[in-house]
């Protein structure tokens, strides 16, 4: 029977190589570990974001005032599409109809002076503005006046100044242009009736100025008995421009309202396609005018 060997340790210095190797493994171990971390948080914080931003959409609604509203419909609008954000949410939303009304009672407009108004019409601009459960509706007209100073500064006021009108003249005829139009191609020459009648101390005879001072409806047709009503807004018996707006014009009706067509009409009326307008310089053309359509004779 052979004699079984005895197993010999290992010797120091196959001990220091062993560990000397192993702390490399371990080392590069952690460094990987480490470098893998570094690289993978750009990522990891890419991706949240989008989750972050989801969440807020998801609790983020709309309003959209489009261009000729009044203040009055324009609160009307905040009741409305708050109670349609309460019952999506089924939570309460901060904007109401009364705030608005009560917000928009005297405002602060940096770009046009005097910066002080008690008359908001004409300086609530006209956009689609997002909103969430804790805007409120003195946050919203704030983001409407500076979104109209954002469109006013892209506005020449050279040639209006040059008429001797001012900036508040040239807001108050671009509402009425934003009232009477309906085709867009139209604007200029509304504006060119409305300084020219202006020019020739013609009354301006606009209708849309007496339905915004009288509360008329679009709807309804204008009764004799108003039409001799002495409200300053009625530019029928009144020279010269209303007292206020009467709407909030879009950026649109205001550069028009800045650079009129250059046309010598003094007259316009509705067309049967209830979108156009017949214009003329003619008084006697447009009582002929009126007269072949069912407007009146005489």
């Amino acid at each position: 029977m052979m004699p079984v060997p005895r197993k010999r340790g290992p010797t120091p210095e196959q001990i220091r190589r062993r560990r000397l190797t192993a702390l490399v493994l371990i080392v590069g171990t952690l460094l990987a570990v480490v470098v893998a971390i570094v690289v993978a948080l750009p990522h990891v914080r890419h991706k949240s974001a989008p989750t972050t931003t989801a969440i807020v959409l998801a609790h983020q609604f709309r309003i959209v005032f489009p261009e000729g509203f009044t203040r009055a419909q324009m609160a009307k609008r905040v009741h409305d599409v708050a109670l349609i954000a309460e019952h999506k949410s089924g939570k309460p939303v901060l904007l109401k109809e009364n705030a608005y009304l009560a917000a928009t009672k005297k405002i602060f407009v940096p770009c046009v002076t005097p910066h002080t108004w008690t008359h908001a019409e004409g300086f609530l601009f006209p956009a689609t503005y997002d909103f969430d459960a804790t805007t409120t509706s003195a946050q919203l007209v704030t983001e409407q006046i500076e979104a109209f100073c954002q469109n006013w500064k892209t506005v020449d006021l050279a040639y209006a100044k040059s008429k001797n009108l001012t900036s508040y003249d040239v807001l108050n005829i671009a509402s009425m242009i934003e009232r009477e139009t309906l085709a867009p191609d139209e604007r200029r020459l509304v504006a060119a009736v409305i300084y020219n009648r202006l020019h020739d101390r013609m009354p301006l005879g606009i209708d849309a100025t007496l339905r915004y001072g009288l509360n008329i409806s679009p709807e309804k047709s204008i009764l004799e008995s108003q039409l001799q009503n002495p409200t300053p807004y009625n530019t029928r018996l009144h020279l010269g421009l209303p007292p206020t707006p009467i709407a909030n014009p879009g950026l649109a009706s205001i550069q028009a309202a800045a650079h009129p067509a250059k046309v010598d009409y003094l007259y316009f009326v509705r067309k049967p396609d209830k979108v156009h307008n017949f214009f003329t310089a003619s008084a006697t053309a447009f009582a002929q005018y009126e007269c072949a359509h069912g407007y009146g004779c005489g």
